[in-house]
């Protein structure tokens, strides 16, 4: 199903690409990995986890230096990487384990319209296209100037609550404070591959390609990857009250399909430069194509991870955070006025250049595989292989 000239960035392995794999065996378990020209390479003599790897000194130099253990081809490791894995053989997991899962929201001044009027219908996605014509005849959609907290955002809001359609989406989208939030628990992602998960009483949902950054425990940003926050515009509409029940489901948070570390490769200049593209492909023969360019993003990556991890707030483990994303789809899929929904069986592709391909199946959450593999579990796991000394965890 994958190779990896269809996963890999465009300068193939250039760059220092990290992640996790499931090796098998009586005492398998999930492994800290890299990927290179010769191989997939465990990394369990200096890392038990990437929480550990990532919040060394210089995490992209001691892959580096690290030999490791070959545990099979890219190729082979990368094509067993679907939703039913062969379990005698390597397979790519969601490259991060025990950081925290966190969102900024309303990051784009497309999509945060888009979530003004999901409020404005109450989640009824019939009466979008009538109220999205309101509002962008009074506001327009160009508010990618605006700087948020700026004087002339607070002119903004004031002209806004005037005209009544001041939002608490506007209210993050160009006031002082983003939106941050929990998307997932630690080891909650799933990764490139497998099944993601959409609410089975959702009939309004879509996928929300982002550039996911790894933050380590003292916030630094130290990498990158690819992620889909996927969204459900119905629970999300009906109260803002139910954000975690739009967010947090089940497989609802794809991660993948490795993370690429900071070098002499890949910076913070090359994460605000992505072009996030999404496919998605359906059974039913729909097709549809959007982008996400992080140089419109209202807010910098590097503001977003200082307002996550602050003097009022630690991750003492780090974090992984979704940056949001310019995507929001109002192409009609089937009633006319009804914009995009996922059906089950569609095929979420997002790729860009410097972060190669994330690509999952779309299934409900209750049909998924089940979480079960939790913090308990890698902790018992990890003792078992003998990886808990050393300053290994």
């Amino acid at each position: 199903m994958y190779s990896s000239s269809d996963m890999l960035p465009a300068d193939h392995l250039a760059g220092t690409l990290i992640g996790r794999a499931w090796l098998p065996g009586p005492l398998g378990g999930p492994a800290v990995i890299t990927l290179r020209e010769d191989g997939v390479y465990d990394l369990s003599t200096v890392a038990a986890t990437v929480s550990t790897l990532l919040d060394r000194e210089d995490p992209a130099a001691l892959v580096q230096r690290t030999p490791g253990r070959r545990i099979g081809s890219v190729d082979d490791v990368l094509r067993n990487s679907v939703p039913s894995p062969d379990p005698s053989q390597p397979y790519l997991l969601a490259p991060c384990d025990l950081q925290v899962i966190k969102a900024a929201g309303v990051t784009f001044a497309a999509s945060m319209l888009e979530r003004v009027i999901e409020e404005q219908t109450r989640g009824d996605a019939g009466r979008a296209a009538e109220v999205r014509g309101r509002v962008r005849s009074l506001i327009g959609d160009d508010l990618a100037a605006v700087v948020p907290g700026s004087p002339q955002a607070m002119k903004l809001k004031a002209l806004l609550i005037e005209q009544g359609l001041w939002s608490q989406y506007l209210e993050v989208g160009i006031g002082p404070d983003a939106e941050i939030f929990t998307k997932a628990p630690a080891l909650a992602a799933v990764g490139t591959g497998v099944e993601i998960g959409i609410h089975p009483q959702s009939a309004w949902n879509n996928p929300e390609p982002e550039v996911v950054l790894a933050v380590d425990s003292r916030g630094r940003i130290v990498g990158a990857a690819l992620g889909n926050d996927v969204n459900l515009r119905d629970f999300e509409g009906r109260s803002a009250l139910l954000l975690s029940k739009a967010k947090d489901n089940n497989a609802s948070c794809a991660i993948g399909p490795f993370i690429r570390l900071f070098d002499a490769t890949f910076s913070l200049d090359d994460v605000r430069a992505q072009e996030v593209e999404l496919l998605v492909q359906g059974e039913d023969g729909f097709v549809m194509r959007g982008s996400s360019s992080m140089k419109r993003i209202s807010r910098d990556p590097q503001d977003l991870a200082a307002q996550t991890l602050n003097a009022t707030h630690q991750y003492p483990d780090g974090f992984m955070l979704f940056l949001g994303t310019l995507f929001a789809p109002t192409e009609d899929r089937g009633e006319p006025g009804h914009g995009f929904t996922h059906h089950v069986g569609d095929e979420v592709t997002i790729r860009s250049a410097k972060l190669g391909t994330l690509r999952n199946l779309v299934n409900t959450s209750d049909q998924v595989a089940p979480w079960r593999f939790g913090l308990r579990a890698l902790i018992a796991n990890l003792a078992a292989r003998g990886l808990l000394a050393d300053g290994r965890l």
